[in-house]
Protein backbone atom coordinates (compact mmCIF):
# COMPACT_ATOMS: atom_id res chain seq x y z
CA UNK A 1 0.00 0.00 0.00
CA UNK A 2 1.13 3.32 -0.82
CA UNK A 3 1.21 6.08 1.93
CA UNK A 4 0.17 9.34 1.19
CA UNK A 5 2.23 12.21 1.03
CA UNK A 6 1.18 15.11 0.99
CA UNK A 7 4.15 18.26 0.15
CA UNK A 8 2.93 19.72 3.88
CA UNK A 9 4.33 16.68 5.30
CA UNK A 10 7.75 15.99 3.22
CA UNK A 11 10.71 16.30 6.54
CA UNK A 12 13.47 17.31 3.76
CA UNK A 13 15.79 17.29 6.52
CA UNK A 14 18.91 15.79 7.46
CA UNK A 15 19.25 12.56 10.53
CA UNK A 16 21.53 11.95 13.24
CA UNK A 17 21.52 8.54 15.23
CA UNK A 18 18.77 8.93 17.48
CA UNK A 19 16.12 10.40 14.86
CA UNK A 20 16.77 8.90 11.25
CA UNK A 21 13.23 6.47 11.33
CA UNK A 22 11.43 9.85 11.29
CA UNK A 23 12.07 9.78 7.54
CA UNK A 24 9.43 8.75 5.51
CA UNK A 25 10.00 6.46 3.36
CA UNK A 26 8.55 5.85 -0.37
CA UNK A 27 6.64 2.94 -0.39
CA UNK A 28 4.25 0.74 -2.34
CA UNK A 29 4.70 1.36 -6.18
CA UNK A 30 6.96 2.80 -8.62
CA UNK A 31 7.55 6.25 -8.50
CA UNK A 32 7.31 8.85 -10.65
CA UNK A 33 8.86 12.25 -11.88
CA UNK A 34 6.04 14.03 -10.07
CA UNK A 35 7.14 11.81 -6.51
CA UNK A 36 10.50 12.79 -7.43
CA UNK A 37 9.69 17.04 -7.69
CA UNK A 38 7.10 16.58 -5.00
CA UNK A 39 10.20 15.38 -2.96
CA UNK A 40 8.27 12.17 -1.85
CA UNK A 41 10.22 10.05 -3.42
CA UNK A 42 14.22 10.65 -4.35
CA UNK A 43 14.53 8.65 -7.80
CA UNK A 44 12.24 7.81 -10.81
CA UNK A 45 13.61 5.75 -13.47
CA UNK A 46 12.12 5.85 -16.80
CA UNK A 47 14.38 4.10 -19.24
CA UNK A 48 14.26 0.68 -17.17
CA UNK A 49 11.81 -2.62 -18.29
CA UNK A 50 9.43 -4.15 -15.54
CA UNK A 51 10.02 -1.97 -12.45
CA UNK A 52 8.26 -2.89 -9.12
CA UNK A 53 9.27 -1.78 -5.27
CA UNK A 54 11.30 -3.97 -3.61
CA UNK A 55 10.25 -5.83 -0.21
CA UNK A 56 12.30 -3.81 2.44
CA UNK A 57 11.66 -2.24 5.37
CA UNK A 58 12.09 1.54 5.56
CA UNK A 59 13.63 3.08 6.53
CA UNK A 60 16.91 1.41 6.86
CA UNK A 61 20.06 2.39 8.12
CA UNK A 62 23.13 1.51 6.05
CA UNK A 63 26.27 2.18 4.75
CA UNK A 64 27.23 3.23 1.24
CA UNK A 65 30.21 3.01 -0.66
CA UNK A 66 30.98 6.01 -3.02
CA UNK A 67 33.80 6.83 -4.67
CA UNK A 68 34.75 9.18 -1.30
CA UNK A 69 34.20 6.19 1.03
CA UNK A 70 31.74 5.11 3.30
CA UNK A 71 28.72 7.62 3.79
CA UNK A 72 25.99 6.78 6.67
CA UNK A 73 22.82 6.56 4.74
CA UNK A 74 19.27 6.26 5.25
CA UNK A 75 17.14 3.85 2.39
CA UNK A 76 13.65 5.07 1.63
CA UNK A 77 13.32 4.20 -1.29
CA UNK A 78 13.93 0.28 -3.13
CA UNK A 79 13.15 -0.39 -6.26
CA UNK A 80 14.47 -3.49 -8.46
CA UNK A 81 14.44 -2.36 -12.15
CA UNK A 82 15.53 -4.35 -15.19
CA UNK A 83 18.38 -2.95 -17.80
CA UNK A 84 18.23 -2.84 -21.31
CA UNK A 85 20.19 -6.27 -21.22
CA UNK A 86 17.11 -8.37 -19.28
CA UNK A 87 19.63 -7.72 -16.07
CA UNK A 88 17.76 -6.98 -12.78
CA UNK A 89 19.19 -3.97 -10.70
CA UNK A 90 18.47 -3.54 -6.80
CA UNK A 91 17.78 0.44 -6.76
CA UNK A 92 17.74 2.57 -3.55
CA UNK A 93 17.17 5.90 -2.84
CA UNK A 94 19.33 7.22 -0.25
CA UNK A 95 18.62 10.32 2.35
CA UNK A 96 22.37 11.72 3.72
CA UNK A 97 23.16 12.98 7.25
CA UNK A 98 22.57 16.66 6.14
CA UNK A 99 19.57 16.02 3.95
CA UNK A 100 21.15 15.27 0.41
CA UNK A 101 19.60 12.35 -1.48
CA UNK A 102 21.49 10.12 -3.21
CA UNK A 103 20.56 6.73 -5.53
CA UNK A 104 22.50 3.62 -5.18
CA UNK A 105 22.80 0.19 -6.86
CA UNK A 106 22.58 -2.46 -3.59
CA UNK A 107 25.73 -3.72 -4.33
CA UNK A 108 27.44 -0.53 -3.11
CA UNK A 109 25.27 -0.25 0.49
CA UNK A 110 25.43 -2.34 3.37
CA UNK A 111 22.71 -2.78 5.53
CA UNK A 112 23.13 -2.00 8.93
CA UNK A 113 21.01 -1.81 12.58
CA UNK A 114 20.91 1.93 13.73
CA UNK A 115 22.84 0.00 16.62
CA UNK A 116 25.81 -0.74 15.13
CA UNK A 117 29.39 1.14 15.86
CA UNK A 118 30.47 1.83 12.54
CA UNK A 119 27.68 3.47 11.03
CA UNK A 120 27.14 5.28 14.37
CA UNK A 121 30.90 6.89 14.14
CA UNK A 122 29.85 7.36 10.62
CA UNK A 123 26.75 9.49 11.13
CA UNK A 124 28.85 11.18 14.29
CA UNK A 125 32.19 12.33 11.46
CA UNK A 126 29.60 13.29 8.79
CA UNK A 127 27.63 15.46 11.25
CA UNK A 128 31.00 17.01 13.03
CA UNK A 129 33.77 16.29 10.68
CA UNK A 130 36.52 17.38 13.19
CA UNK A 131 35.36 14.13 15.59
CA UNK A 132 36.48 12.50 12.76
CA UNK A 133 40.01 13.54 13.77
CA UNK A 134 39.85 12.71 17.10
Amino acid sequence: MTEAHDVDDVDGGGFDFDDWDRLKPFTGRVATLDDVQSKAAVFALGDTERPYPMDIELPQPAIWWDEDGEKPVIIVQAEIHTNSDDEEMEVYGLILPDGDGAVALSEDVDLVDATDAAWRKLVEDFIDPSAAND
